[in-house]
This record gives C-alpha cells, structure tokens and sequence, in this order.
C-alpha cells in the first residue's frame, strides 16, 4: 500500500527564498495555462502542452532557474485538472473549471525520488541551471525526522505560518486480519462515533472537545482585529496570532481524528467495520439551523466527517480490514426493537419507542439498525430483531481520543 510520511525541515533565509521563487514560477506558468483555457483556447493535451515549455522559457529567462522536473510536473497537474473537468462535464455534474492558483498560496514542489540525495539528515533539492547558468544553490533541508529508506515522490509545502515539509511517498506492506466479526458505528455530533458488533458490545468513541473554546478565542480576535485600519501593526499582529491559534486547533482536530480513525482500523478485533454514509448536510436542515446556529458552525467547521471518512478507509486497508459505507436512512428514526419509526430532531438525544417502550440513546440505537442492516443484507438467516443487540449488558467506554489540555 502506498502511504506518505510527512517530516518537517529547516532551512536558511536563502534556501527559503530559493523555494519561495521556485513555487511563484511554477505557480505563474499555471495560471497562465488556466487564464489561456478561460480565454476559450482549446486544451491541447498534456504532451503537446509540455512542447511548449522552450518556448516560455524564452518569454520568461527566469524559468531556466527552475528545476525542468517541476516544471514538467505543472503540466502533468494541469492535465489532471481538465481530464476530471471534461469527466464532470461528460456526466452531467457540476463542471468546476481549474481555478487559479492565489498567490498567499504555496504551489507544492513534486520531486521525483531518483533526483534527490539524502546526506546525515539532509535532504537536497537541486534547481535549475548548470554551471555559469546556475543562480540559485541547491537546497539544504535539515530533515527533523528519519526519512524512509525507500521512497518514490517527495512533495515540497509549507504551512501557514511559514514552516516548510516535506511528504515523501512510500510502499507498506498490509496487513491480514483473521477475525469475521462486524461493527457497526454509527457518527454523531455529541461523540465522534458510537458503535456495536454483534454480541452487543457498545463501543463509545470520544471525538475533539476543545471547539468551544477555541471558537471563542478565534471570535474575540476577528473582533479586534475588525476595529484596526488594514495593514497596520496590530492588523498584522492580530492576523499572525488568529492564523496560530487557527493552526493549532487544526493539529489538535487532525489528531484526534487519526486516533479515532485508529483506534476503529487497528485496535478493535472485529475485521469488517460499517459505517453509514452521512453527509453534514443532512446533519444541519433548515429547523436545526434556526434551532441553534452554533451547532450548524460545529457541523461545518469542527466535524471533520469527511476527513475521518478518509482516515478510516486507508487505515483499515492498511490493517487489513474491510470497510463498508452503507445508506442509513431512517436509522434514527426506527426503533431497533420493533421497527416503528418516528421524528427524531438533532435536540433529541434519547429514542423513546411509544409502541414497545424502548428507551435508548439515539446514537446506541442508531448503531444497533445499522448492523443489522448490513447482516440482514449477508443472507436469509439474519433478522431484524436479535434478542442479543438487544440486550444492554455490554456497554464498553473508549477514551475519548483528544482532548484540550
């Protein structure tokens, strides 16, 4: 399997700037492609595309200074782009023209691994010229982290507040998972995950708590920030902490996210894991958001669902196991003892069956449906009412997996 290892590395003002101009040219050469396709210009095709770069060379003498690998690397992206835009438009979807590249932006540097050297920690990035021709020095990169022994690509970006990483694509060998047990999880706004295998056992996973406050901060800093003249020093001041405390918000959602995510791929015994294809649209209507906009600012901004979505497909490829998305519709509003459905708004937390007396947490109940579902689906022995996902002797608490220290 095909994974990428993220390290950070150092490097000096000048190998900085060296980037800094590498990614602006590169960045520029493709804006210039997509204006000339908005423009009505037809796509010539990657190859032809790639013919022309002698050609912008003589326009612009300062992509001789830009390693030729990076700049061939513009075309093959650029190609990628209008081959998904002529697919859209084929299939009737939106189209979503290649859009251009801003420049507070960093445009990512892909290097092929058979170019590149790693000496004592060093990862070394050559650029363009030979010789006399040769203005820029190539870059030194003191790596913070053992790189892979084995790599096939590494991708140069850099963050926000200006730190610069380094993604280098390796292969891992997968894993074989020997257990047939299923669980079911079922994702919600209260817990990251609540989820039940087919003995009744209960697992509650705990998602990222720290929103709130964090929100908050984030408020009283667009605030102040508002009240300044543009571009003065507290603006710039204000802007460098709001992008900060931005950021490490981000790192603590992304990791709470990973030890989520592995925790259900790797840790649990069960081999195939269900999981109900919920969108954040579906989550927050047009009731939820008057009854209480903070949680429709949760839903979109603090959830991450498509990310875990994302995080638990490789890793359960990874540890060898099975993921199923499956449709859960009117798996909170039906009752897992006798399948009598009812309305259940976001506010109610607790499912009430009028007709049988089940009394359940939402997200417990919504579990239980959606495993027996996807064994209804596996053959005509399954039921829809079994007595032991019934039963609530079993209820295992996971540590929540992040939290604000």
């Amino acid at each position: 399997m095909l994974i990428t290892k993220k390290i950070k590395f150092e490097v000096s003002s000048r190998d900085a700037a060296t980037l800094e101009f590498m990614q602006a040219k590169c960045r520029g050469l493709y804006n210039w492609w997509v204006m000339k396709q908005k423009n009505g210009e037809l796509w010539p095709g990657t190859l032809m595309a790639k013919k022309t770069l002698k050609e912008s060379r003589k326009h612009d003498p300062e992509l001789n200074y830009v390693y030729n690998k990076l700049l061939q690397e513009v075309f093959f992206r650029l190609g990628a782009a209008m081959d998904a835009f002529f697919k859209r438009c084929k299939n009737a979807e939106k189209p979503g023209f290649p859009r251009v590249r801003p420049r507070h932006c960093f445009f990512t540097l892909c290097y092929p691994a058979s170019y590149l050297k790693i000496e004592h920690g060093v990862l070394i990035l050559p650029t363009g010229g030979r010789g006399k021709n040769k203005k820029y020095p190539d870059v030194q990169a003191k790596l913070t982290e053992p790189a892979p022994e084995e790599f096939g690509e590494v991708a140069i970006s850099r963050d926000g507040r200006g730190n610069y990483y380094a993604s280098f694509s390796h292969q891992r060998q997968e894993e074989k998972h020997e257990s047939r047990q299923v669980v079911a999880f079922d994702l919600g706004i209260k817990q990251l995950a609540v989820g039940t295998n087919e003995q009744g056992r209960l697992y509650h996973v705990g998602g990222f708590k720290g929103s709130k406050w964090f929100n908050h901060q984030l408020d009283k800093i667009r605030s102040k920030r508002d009240r300044c003249k543009k571009k003065s020093r507290r603006y710039k001041h204000l802007s460098k902490v709001y992008k900060r405390i931005s950021e490490k918000k981000r790192n603590k959602q992304h990791d709470s996210l990973h030890k989520a995510s592995h925790l259900i791929g790797h840790k649990l015994v069960e081999s195939t894991v269900v999981v109900g294809d919920l969108s954040q649209r579906q989550m927050v209507t047009k009731q939820h958001h008057e009854k209480n906009k903070a949680r429709n600012r949760a839903v979109y901004n603090d959830w991450g669902l498509y990310t875990f979505i994302e995080m638990l497909t490789y890793k359960c490829q990874l540890y060898g196991k099975e993921l199923v998305i499956l449709d859960e519709r009117n798996t909170s509003k039906m009752c897992s003892g006798c399948e009598y459905l009812q309305e259940m708004p976001l506010w109610k937390r607790t499912y009430k069956c009028p007709k049988c007396g089940l009394v359940m947490d939402r997200d417990e109940n919504s579990a239980i449906n959606i495993l027996t579902r996807y064994l209804a689906r596996l053959g005509p022995h399954t039921s829809s009412e079994c007595g032991v996902l019934q039963e609530d002797g079993l209820d295992v608490e996971i540590t929540q997996a992040s939290q604000v220290a």
